[in-house]
């Protein structure tokens, strides 16, 4: 019979490995640069864009969505013609889908830093940046599947599973976790509020780390690890249990991200319960790609491609063990807002992404321009500075998290804390410098593999029209030959499509609906009432300059807790917090009950010149919002978007928005000047202080001083 004739399109995976490159560059970079501003806070320059709130959510997105998208790009439109056996499905979407993408990173960048934010951990970009991607992602997904009905192979193979469910999970997850409610062009409020908006978004949080971080890695790790091994993988069948195992039980593990919150205890159990079951098909798939290279660790030893992917494999194999201890309650109360959080993250971040990437651009750029690699001994070399950087960062940051714990659990002879906040952020310093070394050297090893891929280019000749041939799909299917019972699916993309669906969306559905219809999960309180006008606009500050990167709202049932912030939080406390602010980490003190604790003057001061406050302090001064006159234009959309979100305001509310507003921050301006301190009140800093002072006022004993 003869073979049909056809050309692989290697621009795509050719122009996404050169954005994973620059990206990768730049993501890092600030995160570099934020890892010493903790330890150095004179490196936040006093300039908003180079604040840390602001430029930390620029650094996750930058590595999550820019260097390790671009990488899962590159390696599923490489790989999948090659499984395929057939062109990708159009060459304009594929331009589309990579120009797209580019696009919505430049965007994202460019709104974090000017404070354009959601205020949702990984979920940060607005609205109008929420559709492109989901616009871009529905174009890779038509790209994907249209190449998979024309192709030229029957049989599915294991990497092409993990990238449908990809496909299918991150777009449930992106679509439902963005439902926001316009105000303005870049201006939005979360669709869901306090306790319902928790659940949604660590469903969407735990589970960007499942579908953009893991799942689409694996695939990536099913079809590179065997090809550089040059042997197959070493199970077929542990390949279809990890699959559909995995798919299926990540879904449930968000509500371990907020264990002891105001999360009702049953969605908490689920989360805990499956976040356990978890190590299973977790490490069945690290152990199966590992075992693919039984007998070739001498190959390994002089191969620094399959060095990469060993350890790679490995940090996955350590954050899948980690990742259900850490939702067991009582590691949980030991490690949750602290460092061990980052530490956890990075083991991922850098072993699992950054080393699969390497390792797979190291095994693809040399093909795509027909040449061996420049250097080999320089590839090792980075092989070994990012291991010392990985070690440098990660080592550190668990030191840090039983120190901070340690510290902030300890009591005296006589019953009281030990330790201030304060101390215990200082305390911490050495460690978040050593931090940053780690990164210095993880980036400096990507300087050396850009250097040497660029040299490796230089010395190729780019093979864009890749030659391949192939038996038409209806000529090479041999009828009659008996198959495995999961073979069907194989061969059935669209019927893969569903079943993936299926699977991800039980989870959510069961975890997610009860929360939303049976009210007594989320009880509420009469003493709790919507913002002000002027509290409004303070708290969209507070997440415009990413305060709740650093802070926490949220005060677990610990002695140690209510004893340094006062009574604990009720879910009732959040029923108009649009998105809510429960925080992932505790950099600074959390701030639930900080209304009132302190007088106006000090709130100004310290925003002002921290250290004039807490001497030692390492929060950066906020000078402009001192200059800045706020912004009253959107006040009364604002409240009447809040409005349509369910927060009861009345007509007159809304009407009088601008009156009450300026009255409030007359009365603050004139507090402040009985302390001479002299400020117009138009200036952005008294909306914040407004806010700040509203914090935890309507729960009797909000104030922990007046609680003691």
């Amino acid at each position: 019979m003869e073979k049909e004739i056809f050309y692989y399109d290697n621009h795509a995976p050719k122009n996404f490995l050169y954005a994973t490159m620059f990206w990768g560059f730049v993501g890092m970079l600030a995160g570099v640069w934020i890892a010493f501003e903790l330890a150095f806070p004179q490196l936040n320059l006093g300039y908003a864009m180079t604040s840390f709130g602001r430029m930390r959510p620029v650094h996750t997105n930058a590595v999550i969505f820019a260097f390790v998208g671009n990488a899962i790009f590159a390696g599923v439109y490489y790989s999948l013609q090659r499984l395929l056996k057939a062109r990708m499905f159009s060459d304009l979407l594929t331009k589309i889908h990579f120009w797209g993408w580019q696009l919505i990173i430049v965007a994202g960048a460019i709104t974090l830093w000017m404070g354009h934010t959601q205020g949702k951990e990984y979920a940060e970009l607005e609205w109008p940046i929420d559709i492109a991607i989901a616009l871009v992602w529905v174009i890779f997904g038509v790209n994907m599947i249209g190449t998979m009905l024309r192709r030229r192979e029957r049989h599915l193979y294991v990497a092409i599973w993990f990238y449908l469910a990809t496909w299918v999970a991150v777009a449930m997850l992106h679509i439902v976790n963005s439902f926001a409610m316009p105000v303005s062009f870049m201006k939005s409020y979360s669709w869901y509020a306090g306790v319902q908006d928790a659940l949604v978004q660590w469903w969407y949080g735990h589970n960007a780390v499942a579908f953009f971080l893991t799942t689409p890695y694996l695939g990536l790790m099913y079809y590179f690890v065997p090809k550089a091994a040059n042997r197959p993988i070493y199970s077929y069948k542990w390949s279809i249990v990890h699959f559909w195992s995995l798919i299926f039980i990540y879904i449930w593990a968000g509500p371990h991200h907020l264990l002891y919150t105001a999360l009702p205890e049953w969605a908490q159990s689920l989360g805990t319960v499956f976040s356990i079951m978890l190590i299973f098909p977790s490490w069945g798939g690290a152990l199966n790609g590992l075992m693919t290279l039984r007998g070739a660790w001498d190959t390994v030893r002089d191969n620094p491609i399959l060095k990469f992917f060993v350890v790679a494999l490995t940090c996955y194999g350590m954050a899948t063990f980690e990742g259900p201890m850490l939702s067991l309650k009582n590691v949980n109360a030991f490690t949750h807002y602290t460092d061990w959080t980052v530490a956890h993250v990075h083991v991922g971040a850098l072993g699992w992404n950054g080393f699969l990437t390497f390792g797979m651009i190291y095994w693809m750029m040399p093909r795509l321009f027909n040449t061996k690699l420049y250097s080999v001994k320089w590839a090792n070399t980075h092989f070994w500075i990012g291991t010392l950087g990985i070690i440098f960062y990660v080592i550190p940051m668990y030191w840090a998290a039983w120190t901070q714990s340690l510290m902030w659990k300890q009591f005296t002879e006589e019953g009281q804390l030990q330790y201030t906040f304060l101390e215990t952020v200082i305390e911490l310093i050495p460690m978040y410098a050593l931090r940053g070394v780690g990164g210095l050297l993880f980036l400096g090893g990507l300087v050396l593999m850009v250097v040497n891929i660029w040299k490796t280019i230089r010395k190729g000749s780019f093979n864009s029209e890749e030659r391949a041939e192939a038996m038409p799909l209806d000529k090479a299917w041999k009828p009659g030959k008996r198959m495995f019972w999961h073979s069907w699916i194989e061969r059935k993309p669209v019927t893969l499509v569903v079943l993936s669906l299926v699977a991800v969306a039980i989870g959510g559905l069961i975890e997610m609906v009860p929360t939303f219809l049976i009210k007594s999960n989320v009880p509420t309180l009469s003493s709790v009432q919507p913002y002000t006008p002027l509290e409004l606009e303070g708290r969209d500050i507070y997440l415009r300059e990413g305060c709740y990167t650093c802070h926490s709202q949220m005060i677990r049932p610990f002695r140690h807790e209510v004893a340094r912030y006062g009574e604990y939080s009720k879910a009732g406390e959040y029923v108009y917090d649009h998105p809510f602010q429960w925080g992932s980490k505790r950099t600074g003190p959390d701030l639930a009950r900080e209304g009132g604790k302190y007088p106006d003057s000090w709130h100004y001061n310290h925003m002002l010149e921290p250290t004039s406050m807490s001497p030692g302090s390492i929060m950066p001064p906020y000078p402009w919002l001192f200059s800045n006159d706020l912004d009253t234009s959107q006040t009364v959309d604002k409240v009447q978007a809040m409005r349509k979100l369910g927060v009861p305001y009345t007509d007159e509310n809304v009407e009088n928005a601008l009156v009450e507003l300026n009255h409030q921050s007359e009365e603050i301006a004139n507090g402040l000047a009985n302390e001479n301190i002299k400020i117009d009140n138009s200036r952005e800093i008294i909306a914040l202080i407004a806010y700040l002072q509203r914090l935890g006022t309507d729960i009797k004993g909000g104030n922990p001083s007046m609680e003691e």
